[in-house]
């Protein structure tokens, strides 16, 4: 059983046989993107693109405050006033730039789930509209039918009923002249 220990320091290496004869066109997707897949990636591309774009102004903003900040609380300050004020505009520049640089990662990976969710769930929302519709229809169809049997046996009610009282007034009128 000593002689199977593996530690932590031996790594097992499996090879992986790869097909190199494909080239690029085995990095290309098998077929084209679906118009989802196109929606998601225009609308992300503006919003995530602006943040992005925003991240990189603050830190150059940043980068360029510290270069130019620095001599001066250096030259007309004392040393420790001016190194807490140039390392908490250091870092508020880069907290900053680095929060609009998650922001922006995070939305385009959030919008891009939303749209992969709701791409797949409109199938069966659409499914399911459809079988209500027909529900619906076979409903409506059924009372119809039945409205139009209880209309067919009133009207066969109503005629019997008057063929009733026309032979009872003819057998009444044939008694009173004889």
């Amino acid at each position: 059983m000593t002689d199977r220990q593996t530690y932590a320091h031996q790594v097992q290496v499996h090879p992986q046989h790869t097909n190199h004869t494909a080239g690029v066109k085995s990095l290309l997707p098998r077929n084209s993107p679906s118009t989802s897949q196109v929606l998601a990636v225009v609308t992300l591309l503006p919003v995530g693109g602006t943040l992005l774009f925003l991240a990189g102004i603050i830190l150059v903003g940043t980068l360029i405050g510290l270069a130019v900040a620095t001599p001066l609380f250096i030259i007309f300050s004392p040393v420790l006033v001016p190194a807490a004020l140039t390392i908490g505009l250091a870092v508020t520049g880069f907290l900053g730039s680095g929060a609009f640089g998650l922001t922006g990662l995070s939305s385009l990976s959030w919008v891009l789930s939303y749209f992969r969710q709701a791409s797949a769930a409109i199938p069966d929302q659409i499914e399911l509209a459809k079988k209500r519709a027909q529900e619906m229809a076979g409903c409506a169809g059924q009372k119809t039918k039945d409205l139009g049997q209880t209309i067919q046996s009133k009207a066969g009610q109503a005629q019997d009923t008057t063929n009733t009282h026309a032979t009872a007034r003819d057998t009444h009128t044939t008694a009173t002249r004889t």
